[in-house]
């Protein structure tokens, strides 16, 4: 019988640890013993256990110790050399600071050719305190004219036009030499307005005529807290006849608006503007009485960089339709988009975006002598929505008589008539589900018609908007009664501060608390700045109680046409949630 055969045995297979092993005790010797001893690893001295080249190791054991020894030493430094902790504050809670910089998107002036447009640019003071302050700056610029003129369709191709100015967002200009300037913070050449401090209002006119480029609003260190934009609009000529107003909003990637439409003398447009430094490509979704309106020239429109484009509904949806609901979506980029409404000579003006869908939407502003009131709805293609509808009248929440309900179809739109709905008082409305078990989210925007003067009249549309939460502003606001501020107790009673600023030209700021009952409205006149010149900013802030839907009404008589427009205050978000960081050595073990 033949012996079994046996494999030599390797001779590295004897030898101690060479070079790498020394490796270790280098590691060791650079952070000292307590690197070792302070994750219960071997001490120096015994090597020749765990780390040692005993009898039968293999170059596969060599390297995995290896790997673990690394691990080890590591793990140790994790441990002596934790980040520090943040003075004052406890550990793993939440911090609020403020904003470093804050950007929003003012759409096209849709202003014919004999309108006049505004730019009011204002931040609240008492932002960062203590050294540097001051530094920071507020600008508003413009992007680059419309691609497509407002009367054509959308293209779904990249305009060739280059921008005509940088967008807001993009890095610094270069300079002469080819190096982007030095001061980050500064405002471009080519800025339509700079804000000089926070506390006071700045207001420029926008570029005039029909091919008006939309516009880029920035601020940064201690202006960009609160910094706010609003764009206002008188035209007198038939076409788009009132005024229009819009506080302008951050770009994004999703936007709703419940209230356009086709029908005739209707002339209804969405603006979109894209401040990036990339293109955008976005999807028009309409909703009317019978669902989506498909139309292959509502998707894939691409919006260059710094660009603006105007889009007329009828062109992408197909024929008339009385009310709609419209979802713009940004499938790659991101963009401003509003929507401008014109009804002849009964009235125009920006018909907001809507909250998120939610089951309850607010709406805040309709003025005692409303004449008119048209409701629409949209609800998500899931559900149907039951809905019953409520004002808010001086002593809380009621229902109005023959009005009582509305219901929604899956996917589509309802609307109804309210007509004079507050019976000469002011009034907050809400939509909220009928059976509380059934809550279905919904889009909800409101068309105001006041009483005609002379004949002449103007309308508004509202939106379903969020609490003002602790601050909201807007700016823009004229003296002589001309600003009147609607407040909405959505829950319990609340207490709110309403502070006017100084004027544009000079005044001292003026403040006043409105104590609000539960379920309440409140109109009041805006208080004014003692000495005021100009235009000023309001700014409401929630003292207690609440939550609070706010809007302010602006109201001037032109060429005996008596105008008004709209605007819903939101939580200004000047301050964010930052988190503490915590010791967790053991992530270098995951």
């Amino acid at each position: 019988m033949k012996k079994p055969a046996f494999k030599k045995r390797s001779k590295a297979a004897d030898e101690p640890l060479g070079p790498a092993d020394d490796t270790f005790g280098g590691a060791e010797g650079t952070d000292g013993p307590g690197a070792y001893g302070s994750t219960g690893a071997a001490d120096p001295g015994s090597r020749g256990g765990s780390f040692g080249g005993g009898s039968g190791g293999t170059k596969t054991t060599q390297s995995l110790l290896a790997a673990a020894a690394v691990l080890a030493v590591v793990f140790g430094i994790a441990e002596l050399r934790p980040p520090a902790a943040p003075a004052g504050a406890d550990q793993g809670a939440a911090a609020s600071a403020q904003v470093e910089r804050t950007a929003v998107v003012c759409p096209q002036p849709l202003q014919s050719l004999t309108g006049s447009t505004s730019l009011t640019a204002y931040t609240p003071p008492g932002g960062a305190a203590g050294e540097g302050a001051a530094a920071g700056a507020g600008w508003i610029s413009d992007a680059a004219a419309p691609a497509t003129p407002p009367s054509a369709a959308p293209s779904a191709a990249p305009s060739s036009a280059p921008p005509s100015s940088a967008p807001p967002s993009s890095a610094p200009a270069p300079t002469a030499t080819g190096k982007p300037a030095a001061d980050k913070d500064a405002a471009p050449a080519d800025a339509r307005l700079t804000l000089a401090k926070p506390g006071t209002p700045v207001v420029a006119p926008a570029a005039n005529g029909d091919t008006a480029p939309g516009t880029g609003a920035v601020a940064t260190g201690a202006f960009a807290p609160g910094f706010t934009v609003t764009q206002t609009t008188t035209v007198t000529e038939q076409r788009g006849l009132g005024l229009s107003g819009i506080t302008c909003t951050p770009a994004g990637t999703s936007f709703w608006f419940a209230g356009a439409s086709t029908a005739e003398n209707r002339t209804d447009y969405v603006s979109l503007v894209n401040p990036e430094a990339t293109a955008a490509v976005v999807d028009i979704k309409l909703y009317g009485d019978k669902g989506l309106i498909e139309n292959d020239a509502a998707n894939g429109i691409t919006v260059a960089p710094g660009s603006s484009q105007s889009i007329l509904l009828p062109t992408i949806s197909k024929g008339q339709v009385a009310d709609l609901a419209v979802h713009v979506v940004a499938r790659s980029g991101r963009v401003g988009a509003a929507l401008h409404a014109a009804d002849g000579n009964k009235g125009a003006d920006w018909v907001p975006a809507s909250a998120e869908p939610a089951p309850t939407q607010v709406m805040p502003g309709l003025p005692a002598d409303t004449a008119g009131a048209r409701l629409v709805v949209w609800a998500p293609p899931e559900d149907d929505a039951d809905l019953k509808i409520q004002l808010s009248g001086k002593n809380g929440w009621f229902t109005p008589a023959g009005n009582e309900s509305i219901h929604v179809k899956a996917g589509m739109v309802a609307s109804v008539d309210l007509g004079k709905v507050t019976r000469d008082e002011v009034a907050g409305l809400r939509v909220s589900p009928s059976d509380d078990k059934h809550p279905t989210p919904v889009v909800a925007g409101l068309r105001v018609d006041r009483a005609a003067q002379n004949g002449k009249s103007d309308a508004a549309w509202l939106a379903g908007t969020v609490p003002v939460g602790a601050r909201a502003t807007v700016a823009d606001n004229r003296g002589g009664g001309a600003s009147t501020l609607f407040l909405t107790s959505t829950g319990e009673a609340a207490t709110v501060r309403v502070t006017a600023s100084a004027g544009s030209g000079g005044g001292t700021p003026a403040t006043k608390e409105v104590q609000l009952p539960a379920g309440g409205t409140v109109a009041l006149p805006a208080p004014e700045p003692a000495g005021l010149k100009d235009t000023f900013a309001l700014t409401v802030e929630t003292v207690s109680g609440g939550p609070v839907a706010a809007a302010r009404m602006l109201a001037i008589t032109t060429k005996d046409v008596p105008m008004f427009t709209v605007q819903s205050l939101r939580d200004d978000r000047s301050t964010v949630k930052v988190p503490q960081a915590a010791q967790d050595p053991g992530i270098v073990l995951r």
